[in-house]
């Protein structure tokens, strides 16, 4: 049944989307969006016996009838027992972190964490030396200064205009559920008569978050598996330096200067670097030269993004800056340079905001993006300047055929969608070829059942990754009944051909809503 769907926010009818494509919205403008988003914000959600209280009121006010409602009502219910979830987890993590860690905590938030030396000739470490800007003498939270801004009473942490009182592990304190409307001065009054803020309520404010700080780490790391480590170490840093924040900023702007931090510190202890792919013998590769090889390269499944109701600030999450070609050239940048480049260029955070947020100077935040900007433009290939509808539909096409040609193991319909030059790499294995003619060859011996190193029968299904269009791939090998996860193709499309495919083991298949596993019949 088609559901008549109607705008929470205003009760209107949604638009038709006929043949309209991406994301559906459920507001019915870019203003029932907003004024829903502030909503939340000062919703009884911003502590979790609010937010429980509010899954109560939903849940009383489900009614079947008419279905719109019923739907929207649903909806709005699923997604606050989502959050309510996830809070806990958070409640529960940074609890476990506590009770290790109950002396007091005085290391700032993104402070490094013990290293060792750079290597001789580490560029990022020279990128470092050259801005001014040691790791050494880097602090993640700068205090308020006097005379600039109102410190906070002694023991109490600023959150916009709620300020809290300090924790002191053991002292979590808990009152009768209240339905006094929790705007963000109910918050402040309920803190202060607890006199702590306990993990489940600092849970409750900083998970709203996570999903941008996701991608934000992503951008910086290049590794999904990671993004998600490095996000939890966010939490975790947060929550130790709760009484250092000085409420100068919004809590958003807080996470995503502590979650930088973190990432730089990351990219401290790994020193990734980007190295060409080398011949493998018995290969033709083609005659271009090798492309970059990124072994932590995973692709970001589009459906864990943050949705414009969850997140307005479209440049967070805008397509071309998730693609991989974007997230493999930035990977060449020195960590610091990457740093201000996504802070300033995909953020959107002025020089002053992304110099306090780095404890870098004014004027070392601009050398860096100078030196940053030439280099990502020599990596990224010729950019279109928009999507369209029109693009994207011919994308699905050429998905379409694309699947079909390999379950069909029809070689000239494949090849046909390719482009002369195309390339295609397989982080993190060794493999790579440049050139039809050198991926019509690697690929004839795997899809010819003639051929004794068959691979076998293919299925596919679609997805999304990077603002791209994807194919998780399965194989039921010779002899068997089951098809089983493969490969997850991204495809970069330009024109009507396939210009490149970046290929990825299949663990990540879960967190594409893909099964690891296809029927025989499907």
């Amino acid at each position: 049944m088609v559901v008549d769907a109607v705008c929470p926010s205003c009760g209107k009818a949604l638009p038709d989307r006929a043949g309209r494509t991406g994301r559906s919205s459920v507001y019915c403008s870019a203003a029932c969006r907003q004024k829903a988003y502030r909503d939340r914000r000062t919703a009884p959600a911003d502590t979790v016996r609010g937010l429980i209280e509010e899954v109560g009121r939903q849940v009383e006010a489900l009614v079947p009838q008419p279905p719109s409602v019923f739907y929207s009502g649903v909806s709005e219910l699923a997604s606050s027992v989502g959050r309510l979830r996830r809070v806990a987890r958070v409640a529960r993590d940074t609890a476990r972190d506590d009770s290790v860690t109950r002396p007091a905590v005085t290391k700032a938030p993104g402070a490094p964490a013990p290293v060792g030396e750079a290597a001789a000739g580490d560029s990022a470490a020279a990128d470092e030396a050259a801005t001014g800007d040691s790791a050494a003498s880097r602090t993640a939270v700068p205090r308020a200064s006097a005379g600039r801004h109102p410190s906070p009473a002694p023991g109490s942490v600023t959150h916009d205009s709620v300020t809290f009182q300090s924790v002191t592990p053991g002292s979590v304190t808990h009152e009768p559920a209240t339905h006094e409307s929790a705007t963000g001065d109910s918050v402040a009054r309920r803190s202060e008569a607890r006199g702590s803020l306990g993990e489940s309520d600092f849970a409750a404010l900083v998970e709203p978050h996570r999903r941008e700080l996701r991608v934000h780490c992503y951008r910086m790391s290049g590794s999904y598996d990671d993004a998600e480590d490095l996000v939890q170490e966010t939490f975790l840093r947060a929550w130790r330096a709760r009484e250092d924040y000085a409420g100068r900023a919004s809590l958003r702007t807080w996470l995503y200067r502590i979650a930088t931090n973190t990432c730089l510190d990351f990219q401290r202890r790994t020193a990734r670097r980007p190295r060409r792919y080398e011949p493998v013998p018995g290969m033709n590769h083609g005659t271009a030269d090798p492309p970059a090889r990124i072994t932590w390269l995973q692709p970001y499944p589009d459906e864990d993004l943050p949705s414009a109701e969850e997140q307005p600030d479209a440049r967070a999450v805008s397509r071309e800056t998730l693609e991989l070609v974007f997230l493999a050239a930035i990977q060449h940048l020195p960590a610091r340079q990457r740093a201000v480049l996504v802070l300033r260029d995909v953020l959107g955070l002025s020089a002053a905001e992304t110099a306090e947020a780095l404890e870098m100077t004014v004027a070392s935040v601009n050398s860096a993006l100078q030196r940053a900007r030439p280099t990502l433009r020599d990596r990224l290939p010729a950019r279109r300047t928009e999507w369209t509808a029109e693009a994207d539909d011919r994308e699905r096409a050429i998905l379409g055929r694309y699947m079909a040609a390999a379950e069909r193991l029809d070689l000239d319909a494949f090849t046909d969608l390719l482009s002369e030059d195309v390339r295609l790499t397989m982080p993190p294995n060794p493999f790579w070829f440049v050139g039809r003619a050198a991926i019509t060859e690697f690929l004839r011996i795997s899809l010819d059942p003639a051929s004794p190193l068959f691979l076998g029968h293919w299925r596919h299904l679609p997805a999304r990754a990077n603002g791209q269009l994807a194919a998780g791939g399965y194989v039921r090998r010779p002899g068997t009944t089951v098809y089983r996860a493969q490969v997850l193709d991204v495809l970069r499309v330009e024109g009507d051909r396939i210009v490149e495919i970046t290929s990825f083991e299949p663990h990540l298949f879960p967190a594409f809503g893909l099964p690891l596993r296809l029927p025989a019949d499907r």
